[in-house]
């Protein structure tokens, strides 16, 4: 059977293994399941490339330039796609169309993949940055700042590398729990197949809710904390706006266009 990648990526805390489960529910789809790693995801299952945490981890791999890869790294090798070949089919469901593979790095490797595996689709996930750094914090151990500019970073290298890509889509976690079957049918354009929203997930709307009240109790409401709260806003953002969020104001999303 000729098979379709799909490769999804998107920064940790940013709602992939929430959609990854979605998307794999339907008939066409296999994923990697029960595998014994955190969070299923292919980086741990294959021995070729490097997985995040040797360049750091959660909010620290995109400043690491060697955790970038291309199609003219010394990686992308015929031999090399046999090795991983060899570890993630184990795992899949050959006999499905569509094989999916998750995981963050993934946001700075689009081009290698797509070397690799000619026949894919990249699906990137985009969440608010507020979220995903106060949510990523407890693992990198790193500042507010830090993980702004890590955001922004891995963000606008998935940005420039699109271009290379033959089939891509990028969509905002926002706009997947308010409507994540309009996101699936987006889907199905993009693959030529038909793929539904699994009514049976979970989907909490509101959970931003709570970054952003922990955003503006800890910044934005502590008098020994507003310099750097507003050291943190002049600097990033004009930058985050250009992605159609926002860092003050009660709703935070400027656009989910």
């Amino acid at each position: 059977m000729r098979h379709t990648y799909i490769f999804i990526s998107g920064l940790h805390r940013s709602g992939t293994s929430l959609f990854t489960e979605d998307l794999t529910s339907n008939f066409h789809m296999s994923g990697f399941k029960n595998t014994g790693v955190p969070k299923n995801e292919g980086q741990h299952l294959q021995n070729v490339v490097k997985p995040a945490k040797f360049y750091g981890g959660p909010g620290k791999f995109g400043f690491k330039r060697a955790s970038y890869l291309d199609e003219t790294h010394s990686l992308a090798t015929k031999e090399n796609k046999k090795r991983i070949d060899n570890s993630w089919n184990r795992y899949w469901d050959m006999e499905k169309k569509y094989l999916v593979e998750k995981s963050p790095p993934n946001l700075v490797r689009t081009r290698f993949l797509q070397y690799l595996y000619p026949e894919s689709i990249f699906i990137t996930v985009m969440r608010h940055p507020i979220p995903v750094s106060l949510a990523t914090q407890k693992w990198s151990k790193t500042t507010i700042h830090s993980l702004f500019k890590h955001w922004l970073i891995c963000y606008n290298k998935y940005l420039s590398d699109a271009r290379y890509l033959n089939q891509q889509y990028l969509f905002k976690y926002e706009d997947f729990v308010n409507n994540p079957i309009k996101i699936m049918k987006d889907i199905s354009a993009l693959a030529g197949e038909n793929i539904t929203h699994d009514k049976s997930i979970k989907i909490k709307k509101n959970i931003n809710d709570k970054y952003f009240n922990k955003w503006e109790n800890k910044y934005s409401a502590s008098f020994f904390k507003q310099p750097y709260y507003q050291l943190l806003i002049n600097e990033f953002q004009h930058k985050f706006k250009e992605f159609g969020y926002s860092l003050v104001g009660p709703e935070f999303c400027v656009s989910t266009d």
